[in-house]
């Protein structure tokens, strides 16, 4: 069997996609987790310390990180209706279009979340309870959604293909 050479590009790209999802995965497991056992630990008077700035910072991650997974897999909701009732160059036009607002739109939340995560290191912005600093959210968010950009931008330069099997 002959094998091609995959694009390293590519392969960085798709790793990182995957270890965002697991990033996720494991944010959502957290949160499940620490909320049980802030429910069982009331029931006896002993609730846990900071689960609300635990479960909000964690929900943040997960939304964040699960975005890049779900555009890799073509997972996001579409309204096919009117979109087959175009020609051919129909579709690939207004497929191009919506794709190029879309990497603009990722790119500008990735540029405004590293401008909102240096402000919020320069204020020493700290969770309510816990007193944990926040800046580095705004910076991950940015990471998931400059990937995102990759992810749509491989699409784009790839139709018809997905980047990742679900």
């Amino acid at each position: 069997m002959i094998r091609f050479r995959q694009n390293p590009a590519i392969v960085v790209l798709r790793n990182t996609v995957i270890a965002l999802a697991w990033v996720s995965a494991a944010a959502v497991v957290f949160m499940m987790l620490i909320t049980a056992l802030d429910v069982v630990l009331r029931t006896l008077y002993r609730p846990v310390t900071g689960t609300f700035d635990m479960v909000r910072i964690a929900g943040a991650v997960a939304v964040a990180c699960a975005i890049p997974y779900t555009t890799a897999i073509k997972g996001h909701v579409a309204i096919e209706y009117f979109f087959h009732k175009l020609g051919r160059g129909g579709r690939i036009g207004v497929d191009a279009i919506v794709r190029g607002l879309g990497m603009a739109l990722f790119a500008l939340v990735a540029w405004q979340s590293v401008r909102y995560g240096l402000s919020l290191r320069a204020s020493g912005e700290v969770t309510p309870t816990l007193q944990w600093p926040v800046f580095w959210v705004p910076f991950l968010i940015a990471l998931c959604s400059a990937t995102t950009v990759g992810v749509i931008l491989y699409n784009l330069l790839h139709p018809g293909t997905t980047m990742i099997k679900p």
